[in-house]
């Protein structure tokens, strides 16, 4: 399918891609703590005949650096912007802390018909690295809403990573003490999906060394359930926290982090999610 692109540059910076002959589904892609512009995966899905946009959320111009209280507006915004291009359905597909964003979004947006939330967390997270004032610490919340920072959860300081100086760390561990330090603040900062109206796709590796994300999303999927409302939950056990889609490239090795999984088993996890991403995407039951 003929993709159109084109290239925004405020108040975002991102990209805007497009079947030629235009699309009533809209889907809004967003990366996690890289702050990259997914310019494949929209493209992929314009390939697929939704109209796809990915925005930079942070660390671009008049934006916090860092993934610090980060206005859940922001993604309502590009919700408008679909909208304005035709779309009639929305969904909004998120990777790790865009995955976290993009549940909070539909909590926060009616008009947001379908999430799909790779690698994600059942709670809100503080800060991952600095605000629009330079300061990474003490630890803030990732996200406001109406100008007021959402509940999260902090981590914990006394965490030293296991591998040796110099090397990719794997930060699981970190978030797992965290989670049993501050198990009091856990309940205020769970991510409340079941008061969103969205459909709900959720897409896990039980390998994720970044952090549980397949544990996060079975609690996600109780939430959901335990109210009546549909999920479905992809996972894999082998596989880690970048899931791969048909026609994407592989993900790049880190120098800083350990992602877990395989290239092979995150390409499969990504395989067995494709079908049912774009079902739900498409509205189908």
């Amino acid at each position: 399918m003929d993709v159109v692109e084109r290239e925004l540059t405020d108040p975002w910076q991102g990209v805007l891609a497009t079947p030629a002959h235009g699309s009533d589904l809209g889907v809004l892609v967003l990366a996690g703590s890289s702050g990259r512009v997914e310019r494949e995966r929209a493209r992929l899905l314009a390939g697929q005949g939704m109209t796809a946009v990915s925005i930079r959320w942070f660390g671009g111009p008049r934006q916090s650096p860092g993934v610090c209280e980060i206005p859940l507006e922001t993604f309502t915004a590009a919700v408008g912007l679909l909208r304005a291009h035709g779309a009639a359905r929305i969904g909004v597909l998120g990777v790790s802390k865009g995955a976290e964003a993009a549940l909070l979004t539909a909590v926060h947006d009616p008009r947001v018909d379908v999430v799909v939330a790779l690698s994600p967390t059942s709670r809100v997270w503080c800060n991952v690295g600095p605000g629009r004032d330079g300061v990474r610490h003490p630890w803030r919340s990732s996200w406001t809403w109406r100008g007021r920072a959402l509940p999260f959860v902090p981590l914990d300081d006394s965490w030293t990573p296991a591998e040796p100086d110099g090397g990719p760390v794997a930060v699981r561990g970190w978030y797992e003490l965290s989670e049993r330090t501050f198990a009091h603040l856990v309940p205020s900062a769970e991510i409340p999906v079941e008061r969103a109206r969205a459909d709900l796709v959720l897409v896990a590796g039980g390998d994720d060394a970044m952090w549980p994300s397949l544990p996060f999303a079975r609690q996600l999927a109780r939430r959901r359930r335990s109210t009546g409302s549909a999920v479905r939950l992809i996972a894999r056990p082998d596989a880690g926290h970048r899931p791969r889609l048909p026609g994407e490239s592989p993900a790049p090795a880190s120098p800083r982090f350990r992602y877990g999984g395989t290239p092979e088993a995150d390409a499969l996890l990504g395989a067995a999610a494709w079908p049912h991403l774009l079902d739900a995407l498409r509205g189908g039951g």
